[in-house]
């Protein structure tokens, strides 16, 4: 049975990519991170190895052990860690050293390069779970009214170009106004200052990364990020169609038509109109 790797972080998405690959006839070898994985997680693996963050020669070693010749990046690491909580081995401090601007991509690039200069392919964290990608359309009861699709417009400009500079994925805006960008805090956190700052009516952005890299860092949406948006009264969350991840998506639509939310899927033709 040919074994995939996953390197894995928080949430469920190390879980349903082993439960898919397994299913799919693959033997599943996880690296889980301490303090980031759901211990859950072990019931899932055919082998399994607790590491702590930065300790990537460790994770090399394991999945050379075990003869894994592909491995897919699932998950979430809280992002402030690295100023506080890591602890590299020799292969990992060195590569941290080369790494001259430590965005998102910059760090997971230089990793996969690692693992890949050791004949581990680095696949798409899609690969077994197509179905995830977010729809297009409107996929909640309310649409968004004349004022929310101008935010919409305008926060999808204003979030590719936070995008572009690799600083985030989100912003939050109101009036034609940013209140918000996601950086190192997440998505949650973001949206919690935005909508504070709005007080109502804020409308949530969501757009891929020009040049987003399918095999790490696909934006997520889930249950939290709208029980976050009620919390702060955010009215509209638009997700660019294919290009993010949706959990739950029955839960999700169902939180949100009980708070009121519009929630949709936007894609951008090649002539840069949004439909939805």
């Amino acid at each position: 049975m040919e074994a995939i790797g996953i390197v894995a972080g928080g949430g469920q998405f190390p879980l349903l990519f082993a439960a898919a690959a397994r299913r799919a006839g693959r033997r599943v070898v996880i690296a889980a991170h301490k303090g980031e994985s759901d211990p859950a997680i072990e019931a899932v693996a055919d082998v399994m190895l607790w590491v702590k963050l930065g300790q990537l020669g460790k994770i090399i070693r394991f999945f050379q052990e075990q003869e894994v010749r592909e491995t897919a990046f699932l998950g979430t690491i809280t992002k402030t860690r690295i100023f506080r909580d890591i602890f590299p081995d020799l292969k990992g401090l060195t590569l941290w050293n080369k790494i001259r601007a430590r965005h998102d991509d910059s760090i997971l690039r230089a990793v996969a390069d690692s693992l890949e200069d050791e004949g581990i392919k680095v696949v798409e964290s899609t690969l077994y779970l197509q179905e995830l990608l977010f729809p297009g359309g409107i996929l909640s009861r309310r649409r968004p009214v004349a004022d929310e699709v101008e935010d919409i417009h305008f926060g999808w400009r204003m979030a590719r170009e936070v995008g572009r500079l690799d600083i985030g994925q989100t912003v939050v805006v109101r009036d034609r106004a940013v209140v918000a960008v996601e950086a190192i805090e997440g998505t949650d956190a973001a949206i919690r200052r935005g909508g504070e700052l709005a007080h109502e009516k804020a409308v949530v952005v969501k757009v891929r990364k020009p040049g987003q890299d399918f095999r790490f860092d696909l934006p997520a949406i889930g249950t939290k990020t709208i029980a976050t948006m009620t919390e702060v009264g955010a009215v509209v969350l638009a997700v660019e169609k294919g290009q993010a991840l949706l959990f739950d998506a029955d839960r999700v639509i169902k939180a949100a038509d009980l708070a009121g939310i519009a929630v949709v899927g936007v894609e951008e033709t090649p002539e840069g109109k949004l439909v939805f």
